[in-house]
């Protein structure tokens, strides 16, 4: 019953309900999330707000199976890292829960895929498995239909030319991609985009020096000739993703909410404009756990959440998120 209310959210008090009772079943489904809430003396009978429920520390992940119990898992997402770095796995019994999530966001924000050829451009996570990125993106190449659509690896000039080609003929293109992955394409070849929207992921992957995003953002929209680059949160451990349309301001489907927790007291909220970690609701995230601390710093400002960076003190993982 859970599974179809996610996705007919439709007001604060709907998010609420379902939220409290997804925390219900995961406390009594899920053995290492109810061992870490009865470590915080937190039961569900004593919870009546989210702002009340436990957020698992993301690194969990890395050293604990975090399912259902008698749940098998249909995919297991694993993240990105340098070697002899220990990387986040997600075990993922319903991938279809997943495959529904970025579907549904995706026509929010973007309207049918169907109108758009998509481009990617994820070398970094192509020559891995375990992407969950990877995985999405794929989807939407075969659900867009356009013979165009798909993966480019290290071909840019190819990429190149089908770009201008396409904006040209006023055909709507999404082109998504690793931040310097397209930092190398603007480095070939300068556009002007009209109708191109184009999206990065995320940092450099080591294969640059890390830039705060706005800096980021003004290089990729002089190389591309666009107003605004948008891009998408998302990691491992998730199955949902906000999107951000400019300015790193981003907004989250119904079934997900960011809340910035005080960076001195992970128990306590701070107020709309000031910086802290970034909590995470994904409902989506039902058969796993939905309520995850990260180590990504932001604020909630009145616009939307912005993302600003990461811990210092936690490692280079593969989420979506430029340092500060």
């Amino acid at each position: 019953m859970l599974e179809k209310d996610i996705f007919k959210i439709s007001s604060e008090e709907e998010f609420e309900a379902v939220a409290l009772a997804v925390f219900n079943y995961q406390y009594q489904n899920n053995s290492v999330y109810h061992q870490f809430c009865d470590l915080l003396g937190k039961k569900p009978a004593a919870i009546n707000s989210i702002l009340e429920v436990p957020f698992l520390p993301i690194e969990f992940f890395k050293s604990k199976d975090i399912i259902s119990s008698g749940r098998k898992p249909e995919i297991i997402f694993t993240s990105s890292g340098t070697t002899g770095m220990e990387r986040s796995k997600h075990l993922v019994p319903e991938l279809d829960l997943y495959r529904q999530s970025f579907r549904t966001a995706f026509e929010q924000f973007y309207g049918d895929i169907q109108e758009y050829c998509v481009l990617a451009l994820l070398p970094s996570y192509l020559e891995r498995e375990g992407s969950s990125l990877i995985h999405m993106v794929d989807d939407l190449i075969k659900r867009s239909h356009h013979p165009e659509s798909g993966f480019y690896l290290n071909d840019l000039a190819q990429l190149s030319q089908k770009l201008k080609e396409m904006d040209r003929n006023g055909q709507k293109v999404l082109l998504i991609g690793v931040s310097f992955a397209l930092l190398d394409l603007i480095e070939q070849e300068q556009f002007q985009l009209k109708h191109t929207i184009i999206m990065e992921t995320g940092g450099m992957k080591g294969r640059r020096k890390e830039m705060i995003r706005k800096e980021l953002h003004a290089e990729l929209s002089k190389g591309f000739g666009v107003q605004y680059i948008h891009s998408e949160y998302g990691m491992t451990e998730l199955l949902s993703q906000a999107y951000s349309p400019g300015n790193g301001i981003f907004h989250c489907p119904p079934w997900m909410k960011l809340l910035i927790r005080d960076p001195e007291d992970a128990l306590q909220y701070i107020q709309m404009g000031k910086t802290g970690g970034i909590n995470v609701i994904d409902l989506a995230n039902l058969h796993s756990c939905s309520f995850i601390a990260t180590q990504d710093l932001g604020k909630i400002t009145s616009e939307g959440t912005e993302i600003l960076g990461r811990f210092d003190n936690s490692d280079i993982r593969g989420c979506n998120l430029l340092v500060v």
